[in-house]
This record gives C-alpha cells, structure tokens and sequence, in this order.
C-alpha cells in the first residue's frame, strides 16, 4: 500500500499566499510582516521565509531590506522601437534599474553573428554578459556581441551599468536597431539561477541588431527577460527614417 507523501508546509503556504497576491493586492503594496504572517498561519518565519522565496521566484513579490516584501507589476511594458533604451525607458515608469557586468572578453561568436559582422567563424568578437535589475529584482540577461574595431579599449573601461552610455560618451555611437528577433524560449540552468525563476519557466528573447548613423553593425544584442515580468510593447507609430525601409523586419 503507497503512502501519499504530504507537500511541505512553506509551499502549502506559498500557494495560500500567491492567491491572495493576485486577489487582495496591487502593486505596489506591502506585504504583512515576516513575524505577523508566522503568527497568522501558526508557523515559524523559516517557513514564511521559504514561502516568500517562492513568490520572489513566481515574480509576484521583490525584498527590499529594511523595508519589506512589496507586490509587483507581473508586466512591465516595456516599449520597442528603433531607438528605445532598456534604462530610460523603465526610469521612465519610475523604475529603479541597474545594469551588473557578468563576464567580459574576446569570444568566438555563433556562426550566424560572426556572419552578421562579416567575420569568419573562428575570428572573435568582443563579449559582454549583463544582469539587468529593477527595482531590486532581475529582470532580464543580456548578451552583446560587439565588433572589436569599433570599441578599442572596452574591457578598460567597462564595469557595470548602462553599455549604450559607454558607448555615446567614450565611442560618440549612438546605436539604434536595425533588426529585431522575438521568440520564446524556456529557461536553462543558468537562467534559475540569474533571474531566479523555475526551471524551465517561459522567457521572451529578443535578439537586436544595432547600428551605427551610416547603417554599420556595431551590436548584436541577446536579451532573455522573464515572461512573468515583462510585455514587449512595439511602437510602429515611432518615425523611422526613410532610408531604413528594413528597421522594423525580422
């Protein structure tokens, strides 16, 4: 005879909680304390600890230290057009961001980018990995692949924070895209454990080619945003100009 093994209480609870997130909350909004909802639900804040991680992990809460476990917007809209900036577009909703070099160097790319930039397969490009935070929360990891020639002395300058800024006051490029790519994808490995999300849980990728004034390749850019999270919002209304008829082509 099989024993029905019992689901352990922090996510019993979890679900209790996330019900109650999408039914009495609105973002924004604080969440009882640590200490009151042991007392209310009769557990230790270990368990309750453990519950919230839960929700951090749905994307239905972020920590803040020192002040407490907020609800957030399951969607950002984030706005996508040919000049549309990750940083200003999500300040602009009155976000907090910050942009965490993972890694950096000279790399050989994939097959299909090394074509983009008209480089042979084993010729290497310039490598920047970046955690994108808000409001305390990953959000989104990028990717970019830039043509070396085009930023010399990148890795000594470059240590976190916004790549399209580096680039307009040290390189004077100002990039905007020429191309856009939107897929779905399910989260790997390292995506659980940099956006802190399930296994396998639904991201949106989207990989960017940006150019320069005269129309150069400059980046490719790969971003993978947790779905939970973020809506991409494309803007055709934005003017584009009249010598980029392919700006908005996939």
């Amino acid at each position: 005879m099989s024993r029905q093994i019992a689901e352990p209480r922090y996510r019993t609870l979890a679900d209790i909680l996330a019900r109650e997130v999408r039914a009495d909350f609105t973002p924004g909004e604080l969440l009882p304390a640590e200490a009151q909802l042991a007392r209310r639900f009769g557990v230790n804040r270990h368990t309750v600890r453990r519950a919230l991680d839960e929700l951090v992990a749905a994307g239905l809460v972020t920590r803040h230290q020192g002040w407490g476990t907020q609800v957030v917007d399951r969607r950002l809209d984030y706005t996508l057009n040919a000049g549309s900036k990750v940083t200003h577009n999500l300040a602009e909703q009155g976000l907090a961001t910050e942009a965490r070099c993972l890694d950096q160097g000279m790399l050989r790319p994939p097959e299909g980018i090394a074509r983009r930039f008209g480089y042979a397969t084993d010729d290497r490009l310039l490598c920047v990995d970046t955690l994108r935070h808000v409001d305390g929360s990953p959000l989104m990891r990028l990717r970019h692949w830039f043509d070396p020639i085009r930023v010399p002395g990148w890795l000594d300058r470059y240590r976190g924070g916004s790549t399209r800024a580096l680039l307009d006051q040290h390189y004077g490029l100002r990039l905007r895209r020429r191309r856009v790519r939107l897929e779905a994808l399910l989260a790997d490995t390292d995506d659980t454990r940099l956006l802190q999300c399930p296994h396998r849980a639904p991201l949106l990728a989207l990989t960017s080619d940006n150019v320069d004034a005269d129309g150069v390749l400059v980046e490719v850019s790969v971003g993978r945003a947790r779905a939970d999270r973020l809506a991409y919002h494309i803007d055709f209304d934005h003017p584009l100009s009249p010598t980029d008829p392919d700006e908005v082509s996939s």
